[in-house]
């Protein structure tokens, strides 16, 4: 099948944060094959960082790997100085074009025994990270550009264990609304996407590894099985296809109507 270029000659650029393993190197994978050449960052893994880029590579595309902690907000400001030099570098280019805030980390705990750093540790990656980082890179995102902010299902419907990941998660959907709004004058579409329970590695892999919590997750799904990561992956490629240019401020579930 022949990649997309989004009827244009110049190549698109995204950004995918957490984007070794799990949804967001599906995310990745997927982008490259809708044409659209890709940077990932990843946390501590280099050899699964250079072994998606090999990936994205080996489907025509452009692909480069830079490790970032997006809970080390910190460490921002050098991040986007290396993303310039990525930038001139590998594409002779100043700016990218959609930004996927995907990198997570799950903490199964019930709210009695959650504790302040785990607490503290979860907000700090998926809201603090999420906000400073996307605030950080505002001047290389290309005007006409989009970000997909990741959320979860578990901001619709409520299962015990999750309630501080879920309260981050929502913390993050209001946080696109007004981005939505405060970037609309760059032309920057922002929405949400929010996948149901699927089978990787993340949270310790429960979903994939506990045949109990899969069956669980299977019967309460009309379409009668758990989430793979290639259900999501494509259809962020897709939201940020020109198809999709004018969905903005959005949260869209990817979760096989778990719950419905």
């Amino acid at each position: 099948m022949a990649a997309e270029n989004n009827g244009n000659s110049k190549a698109k650029i995204a950004l995918v944060t957490g984007g070794s393993r799990g949804l967001g190197r599906n995310t990745a994978l997927s982008l490259a094959r809708k044409g659209i050449d890709v940077i990932i960052t990843y946390h501590s893994n280099h050899a699964e960082a250079d072994a998606t880029v090999a990936d994205i590579k080996a489907l025509g595309r452009k692909a480069a790997a830079l490790q970032l902690d997006t809970g080390a907000t910190g460490s921002f400001a050098d991040f986007a100085t290396r993303l310039k030099t990525t930038l001139h570098n590998t594409w002779s280019a100043a700016q990218f074009d959609y930004l996927v805030n995907n990198a997570g980390i799950g903490i199964y705990k019930p709210f009695a025994e959650t504790t302040e750093a785990d607490f503290d540790r979860l907000m700090n990656i998926h809201v603090k990270g999420v906000y400073f980082l996307t605030q950080t890179l505002l001047p290389l995102i290309a005007d006409g550009g989009r970000i997909v902010n990741l959320s979860s299902g578990l901001t619709r419907f409520s299962l015990p264990g999750f309630s501080a990941y879920a309260a981050a998660k929502g913390a993050i959907e209001v946080l696109t609304h007004y981005l939505a709004r405060e970037l609309g004058p760059r032309r920057i579409a922002v929405n949400t996407v929010a996948p149901g329970a699927i089978e990787t590695d993340f949270g310790g892999g429960r979903v994939r590894d506990d045949a109990e919590a899969n069956q669980q997750v299977a019967s309460a799904t009309p379409l009668g099985r758990a989430g793979l990561p290639d259900d999501i992956g494509p259809m962020i490629a897709s939201l940020l296809s020109e198809d999709n240019r004018w969905i903005n401020g959005q949260r869209i579930e990817v979760s096989g109507g778990i719950f419905v």
